[in-house]
Parts: structure tokens; sequence; C-alpha cells
């Protein structure tokens, strides 16, 4: 008797436990006290149930491409420069093609040289009209792709996770896409912003050499463009822009950054960015303002000028701002995005889909309804067919359902329609365990046992089928957490945490109820 009146009280300890922890995640939290509700973690409703967007994007990899060759054509005539190599210029040609224009041939040697010293990945070179073309080897051109896509979903996941969406899904499809959730976000337009900004941000020098407007119409110096500035009108809300002539030289990238933190200012309460540079940063910017004062410094975002403020002095301390008349959001926003970094390269959106709450709350309410009915199926079936046997299952089936809920709530774990379903595959292995036991009782009570003997060894020889069919589909549910993605996982989590929920129940909660017919009413005769 001992032994069953342990096994009651941890049976009725779990479920009370189970239930404290699922009430936070029903409409009855509003009257719960604040500690209980607030502390307690939450079963987390998905994409397909709460709604929110739905973004595949596509990585421009070309672009990727393109900028790495860019860049490595800087690079290479820097090491020219720094060499003292005679040489007439170079640059970037197509996607993957770096062209320098020698001075005569008695430098082409000395060129390829230093090029196939410090720059392996250079393939060549080809002569054509004074110049040695090289390219970028095909290895390297694989190594730029798979780097931007993995590079882009890295990106956009530190932006959504400072964003603070619960439990987005990000991840790779295909060769050069990315399929992005975003369960609840109610507000997809600025998602949208936060998710495809590149976020390339460039300090570079305002050329007062000629009035922008003059560039514009006669061109720009060879070592200049026109960059705009667009800003809000906030009294007739047009966007205005305004020309810049600046330098194309960038003097230091977003790369050096270490923060970006949102401020305001003293004087008018409005918010700007403030950008704290990493040590080799706050060198490389006093260097630049202590060589440019006097001079106007551009901040270029995206090829934006958002200000292009007046060195006045060397700025020490690793500090900057970025200023533009922004409202809280946008600041806040684009904090966020230049703390998670730019993105490698320019992303399309391929699908954009959104799903409104209404048809989320439709998919609730049609989840509970298909599994109210078939457990109330199943509930009537097992009454129907063994008798008193048959409400003790339901008993477990009803128990287990509660210790499942309140297993998803204590894990924060997110539910699915897919979930739901899991939820109602584990009523029907929970029907299925006590089946296997039921039928084996019974044909222990045709042999000839007491009711008493015949559980336990219904029990005994039904442990180790009951084990068998619930480990292969625990098997089975670790493979789909481990591949899938999204509401798979979301099915696995609920299946695995309800197999073992399952077992409990099914072989300690069902027993416990027929050692009390046994052994403290001493039935003569099973119901089953």
């Amino acid at each position: 008797m001992r032994s069953i009146l342990w096994r009651i009280v941890m049976l009725a300890a779990f479920a009370v436990i189970a239930i404290l922890l699922f009430l936070p995640s029903t409409p009855a939290s509003r009257y719960l006290p604040a500690f209980w509700a607030n502390n307690i973690p939450k079963i987390i409703l998905g994409l397909d149930l709460q709604g929110g967007m739905h973004l595949v994007l596509s990585i421009d990899r070309d672009k990727a491409i393109e900028n790495h060759t860019q860049r490595l054509a800087v690079a290479v005539e820097d090491a020219l420069k720094k060499k003292e190599i005679p040489y007439t210029g170079v640059e970037r040609r197509g996607l993957d093609t770096v062209t320098i224009r020698y001075l005569d041939l008695a430098s082409v040697e000395t060129i390829k040289k230093a090029v196939s010293d410090e720059f392996g990945t250079l393939e060549g070179p080809s002569v054509e009209d004074a110049s040695l073309v090289y390219k970028l080897s095909g290895d390297e051109v694989k190594r730029i792709k798979d780097w931007a896509v993995s590079q882009a979903l890295e990106t956009i996941r530190n932006r959504i996770d400072k964003f603070g969406v619960a439990e987005p899904l990000i991840q790779k499809q295909g060769e050069n896409e990315l399929v992005i959730q975003l369960p609840g976000m109610k507000d997809p337009e600025r998602a949208m912003q936060l998710i495809g900004k590149t976020a390339v941000l460039e300090f570079r020098i305002v050329d007062e050499s000629m009035d922008p407007f003059k560039a514009l119409s006669v061109g720009a110096p060879p070592d200049a463009e026109v960059i705009y500035q667009q800003s809000l009108n906030k009294e007739t809300g047009v966007i205005e822009k305004t020309p810049f002539l600046i330098k194309k030289e960038s003097l230091l990238s977003g790369d050096s950054l270490s923060d970006a933190r949102v401020a305001f200012d003293s004087q008018y309460n409005e918010p700007y960015v403030s950008l704290t540079f990493d040590a080799n940063g706050a060198r490389q910017f006093e260097r630049i303002t202590s060589a440019n004062v006097g001079k106007r410094l551009a901040i270029v975002l995206d090829g934006n000028v958002h200000s292009a403020p007046q060195i006045k002095e060397a700025i020490s301390g690793g500090k900057a701002q970025i200023t533009g008349g922004f409202s809280y959001e946008e600041s806040t926003d684009l904090a966020i995005i230049l703390r998670a970094g730019a993105l490698p390269a320019p992303v399309t959106v391929v699908q954009n889909v959104t799903v409104g709450p209404t048809l989320g709350q439709d998919s609730i309410e049609a989840g509970i309804k298909a599994g109210i009915l078939g457990g109330a199926l199943v509930l009537v079936f097992m009454l129907i067919y063994y008798r008193v046997s048959g409400a003790i299952a339901d008993f477990a089936i009803f128990l287990n359902i509660v210790m499942l809920l309140g297993a998803m709530a204590w894990l924060n774990a997110t539910l699915t329609l897919p979930g739901i379903a899991g939820i109602v595959l584990t009523i029907g292995m929970g029907v299925d365990s006590n089946v296997l036991i039921f039928e084996r009782i019974k044909e222990e009570l045709r042999g000839g046992r007491t009711p008493r003997s015949a559980v336990n060894a219904g029990y005994d020889r039904a442990w180790w089928t009951v084990i068998d069919s619930h480990v292969t589909t625990l098997i089975t549910a670790a493979v789909l957490f481990q591949f899938g993605s999204g509401p798979i996982k979301g099915f696995a989590v609920t299946l695995s945490v309800g197999i073992l929920i399952n077992l409990f129940t099914s072989l300690v909660g069902t027993k416990v109820a027929f050692d009390i017919q046994n052994e403290k009413l001493r039935v003569k005769r099973l119901s089953i």
C-alpha cells in the first residue's frame, strides 16, 4: 500500500506542476498573479498559428564577386605602390578580372612576381593592349559565392536577434536563397528595411574643388563622384535630395565599428546614432581627422550621405555620430543594422507572404477542434470496448496531455500546426500502449490467472513491446529534429516529449489504478 500511495502522490505532483506551468500560456493568464504569469516560461505559437512573415531572399552572389574583385584591385595597386613598381593603372574589369596597365616591358616581370607572391587567388596573366589581365581562380569564385550566402545568413540572424523576434527561422535554401520566418511580426515594412538593408558604411572626404551642381553638368573629377543626401521635409512630407561631391577613396569603413547605440542630442532632444570604433578604427579615425582639419567628412551609408560635418580638430577616443533628423525607431533600426554588420551583397525578395493573426487564430481553432474530436472518439471507443479499464486508459491519456502541455511550457517550446498533429499522434501512441497491455492482461485472464496475477504478468510481458515501439518512434523524431526545419522541428519536439511522458503514464499511471483495484478494493473480476 505504501508503494501505491507514493505513486499516487508522484502522479498528482507531476499533474499539479504541469498545470501550474501551462496556465500562463492560456487566456487564464490575465487572472493570475503577476509573479506567476510573468515569470513562468510560455508556449510560443509558430508562424502558422500567430501570424507573421515568410520571406524568401535571393543573394546577389555575382555582386559579392564584383565587390571582392574591386577590393583586390585596390590591394594590388597598394602593393605596387609600396614596392615602387612602375605602372599606369589598376582596375577591375567585369566580375572577376583585374587588369594592370604596365609602363614598359621592363616592368612586366616585376609586376608578375609581385602579384604571384601576394595574390595567390589570381590566375594568369594574359597580355592585352599593354595590360596584364588576371582572373580569379575557379575555387576562389566558388568560395566567395558560398561565403556570401553564409555571411548573409549570419548577418540577417544577428539583425533579427537584436530586433527581438521570438523563435525566428532563418535557413539556407538552394544555392543562393534564404528562407526567413518571423512569427508575430506586426510591422512587415520595418522588418523588410531591417533585413534587406546592405548597410555599407564609409567615411569619405567632401571634395570642395568643384560645386556639386557643376559636377552634375560637366562631370566630376576622376577621383570623385556625386552622391546625394536624402532627407524628409517634415513640413511638406517630400524627400529632398542634396548633391555632394565626394572623394571616391573610403578612408574608414563600418568593419572597424565595435558598437552603435541610440543617443539623444542634449540641445534639441533629437535621437542620433553614436558610433564606437575598435582600437584600430579609433587610431585610423584620429589620423583621418587630424590630417583633414577644416575639411568636411561625409558619412555615407549604402550610397546615401547621412551627414557631412566639418572637421574642426583631431578626434580621439574612437567616437563618431550619425545625424539626419531620425525618428527614434529609425535610429534604433540603424544602430541594429550597424552593430550586426553589412551584408556581403545586395538581396532581393523572391517571396513575401504575410500571415495575418486572424488566419493564425483560425488555424488554432481548427487544430483544437480536430484534437478534441479525435481525442473524444478515442476516449469513447476505449470506454465502450474496455469498460472500466478503458476509463483508466482515458485518465492516463488525459494525464499525458496535461503533462505534455506543461513540459512544452517549461521548455519554452514553439507550437505549430504540425505540433498539434504531434499531440494527436501522442494520444494515438498512448492508446496503442494501453491496448497492448490490456490485450496481454486478457490473455492471462483467459489462462486462468487471478486478476492481480494477470495484471502483473500482462505488464511484464507487454513491457518490452511498449518500450520498442516508443524507442523506434523516438529515433524517428530525433532524425526529424536534426534534419528538419521550422514546423517539422516543432512536430519532432512535441512528439518526443509526448512519447517520454506516455511511457510514464502508461507503465506507471495505469498500473497504479489496477493495483488499487486488486489490493485495496480486492476485485474478483476485472472489467476489461
